[in-house]
């Protein structure tokens, strides 16, 4: 059984930095393509970042590229997110996410790993 938990969110001013990390537990960590979702309140949940299982190939949504990087630890099983420059439309929770895939998904409906959410609050 596979179980994600954020870390790291915050409040922080715009232009500044915040790094989330998801913690991963369970078998064949490995194995399993993540991403990160954001939702922020009234909208649909969507797509920011994901990285292949072999943490070969990364994909990032456009309002995010040159701001976040994704990578993954396997040492110590760990999603780490590190957000630079954000803006207040970064605002939201954000979610990690885990595939059994052999590349990046961006689809929410395709994944049923989810963990529980950090908020992240960006202040003008």
């Amino acid at each position: 059984q596979v179980q994600l938990t954020e870390s790291g969110g915050g409040q922080v001013q715009a232009g500044g930095s915040l790094t989330l990390s998801c913690a991963f537990s369970g078998p064949s960590f490995i194995s399993y393509g993540m991403s990160w979702f954001r939702q922020s309140l009234g909208k649909e949940r969507e797509f920011v970042a994901g990285i292949t299982w072999d943490g070969g190939r990364t994909y990032y949504a456009d309002y995010v590229k040159g701001r976040f990087t994704i990578s993954k630890d396997k040492a110590t099983m760990t999603v780490p997110l590190p957000m630079d420059n954000l803006k207040p439309e970064d605002a939201a929770v954000y979610y990690c996410t885990a595939i059994y895939s052999t590349v990046v998904v961006t689809g929410v409906n395709d994944y049923n790993c989810w963990g529980q959410g950090a908020q992240v609050t960006v202040s003008t």
